[in-house]
């Protein structure tokens, strides 16, 4: 199994911070700048390329003969389905959205008098039908939204990526499937921390670029970090 994680393309969160530094002002589910959308584009057109695995078996560390792309998988926040659109679109590919995959602290929005970080519904499945019709979106999705729940704390974020990895291992680890996940900064810190075995208590921070691409390689001996945050698909331009 290879596993790609890659995080969505700038949204408009990102951009303010960017330009101011904070989040005053900022969307609980944001959408895609026109950045974040041709970012998208390039790196689906990146991993479209050898899109069929090669019958050569040869360690590939870079993907020159190719990526062979077989599953798209994507956070239900508009901005990672909006990335993992393009990538599945690309390769022929459904778009499979996972609950689990969300970033930090869900949906939820930040109540400035109160200094309170507000729990509210998420997109329905509706939304969802009408904007990505090929998005595979889970059963238990209905019209009251898919999150519904308080603030994610920092005590949940690790357990949820180690179930995560559990499930995407079980699914996959065991065979050559090679799996694109779209999700979120924060988030991914989580899951390289549980993929590398890292305790949770850390001084140090995983830096991902909008769709950077981090390769991980499971083998029946070990596990392999091939690369991380890959960017070199993107002109210096669009590097955010």
């Amino acid at each position: 199994m290879q596993l790609y994680l890659i995080r969505h393309g700038q949204s408009t969160n990102n951009l303010l911070w960017a330009r101011t530094g904070g989040s005053n002002g900022r969307s609980e589910d944001p959408e895609l700048t026109d950045v974040g959308r041709q970012q998208a584009a390039l790196v689906a057109g990146f991993l479209r390329y050898g899109h069929v695995a090669p019958a050569d078996k040869a360690l590939d560390l870079q993907n020159a003969a190719g990526f062979g792309i077989t599953h798209v998988y994507c956070s239900l926040m508009v901005r990672a389905v909006a990335t993992g659109a393009a990538i599945a679109r690309a390769l022929g590919l459904p778009l499979i959205g996972l609950r689990d995959a969300h970033e930090t602290g869900g949906i939820y929005r930040h109540d400035p008098e109160t200094d309170e970080n507000i729990g509210l519904p998420g997109r329905a499945r509706s939304y969802f039908t009408a904007h990505y019709p090929d998005l595979i979106v889970p059963d238990d999705v209905d019209e009251n939204g898919w999150w519904n729940r308080p603030f994610e704390e920092r005590e949940a974020r690790r357990e949820r990526a180690e179930r995560l990895v559990t499930a995407l291992l079980a699914r996959h680890k065991e065979t050559e499937d090679r799996v694109v996940l779209v999700s979120h900064g924060g988030f991914y810190n989580y899951m390289l921390a549980v993929i590398m075995r890292l305790s949770e208590e850390r001084d140090f921070w995983f830096s991902m670029n909008n769709t950077g691409i981090t390769r991980i390689d499971y083998t029946p001996e070990r596990t392999y970090i091939t690369y991380m945050n890959r960017v070199d698909f993107l002109p210096r331009a669009l590097i955010t």
